[in-house]
C-alpha cells in the first residue's frame, strides 16, 4: 500500500465541498414533481460532486509530488469505479421499471462500497467513511420511500462533510 499511510488523494475540503453540494440537491431533489425531475437534479448532482472532487484530488496529489494514478491513486481509481459503474447501470434498470424508491439506499450503498473498496488503499478514516454511509442506504432501503432525500442528504451530505472536515485537518487538504 505504498504511501497510503503518508498521504490520501481523498481531497478533504473537496468532500466537504460535495456534502454541502448534495444537501443542497437533496433539499431541490425533495421539492420536484416528477419522478424525471427528481432524477435529473440527483443527475446534476453527480456531475457536480465529480467535478468538485477530480480537480481536488488531482491539486490534492500535485502538493504532494504523487500522482492520481500511479500507485495508491491507480489502486483507488481502480477499486472505486466497479461500484459506481453498477451503481449507474442499476439506476436506469430501476428508472425503467418505476422503481425510484429504492435508487436512494442503492446509490449510498454503492457509493459507500465504492469508498470502501477504493479506501482500501488510502488511509483507515475513509473506508471508515464508506461504511457509514453504508449504514444510512441500508437504512434508506427500509425507510419509507418520502425519506430517501433525507437519507441521500445525511449520507452524501452530512457524511461527506463531517469526514471531508476531518481529513483536511488531518492529512492536508
Amino acid at each position: 500500500m505504498e504511501r497510503a499511510a503518508e498521504f490520501t488523494g481523498v481531497p478533504g475540503w473537496g468532500g466537504v465541498a460535495m456534502g454541502t453540494t448534495a444537501i443542497a440537491a437533496a433539499w431541490m431533489a425533495h421539492r420536484q414533481a416528477t419522478p424525471t425531475a427528481w432524477l435529473t437534479v440527483w443527475l446534476i448532482e453527480a456531475f457536480v460532486a465529480v467535478a468538485i472532487a477530480a480537480p481536488a484530488a488531482a491539486t490534492k496529489a500535485r502538493r504532494a509530488n504523487a500522482s492520481l494514478f500511479s500507485g495508491p491513486g491507480r489502486k483507488f481509481v481502480l477499486s472505486f469505479a466497479p461500484p459506481i459503474f453498477v451503481g449507474a447501470l442499476l439506476t436506469l434498470a430501476l428508472f425503467r421499471a418505476g422503481a425510484l424508491a429504492a435508487l436512494p439506499g442503492l446509490w449510498l450503498l454503492l457509493y459507500g462500497t465504492a469508498i470502501v473498496t477504493g479506501g482500501a488503499f488510502s488511509v483507515r478514516i475513509v473506508p471508515l467513511m464508506g461504511l457509514c454511509i453504508m449504514l444510512f442506504g441500508g437504512a434508506a432501503l427500509f425507510s419509507p420511500a418520502a425519506w430517501g432525500d433525507a437519507w441521500m442528504a445525511a449520507g452524501f451530505g452530512g457524511v461527506q462533510v463531517v469526514f471531508g472536515a476531518w481529513i483536511a485537518r488531518r492529512f492536508g487538504g
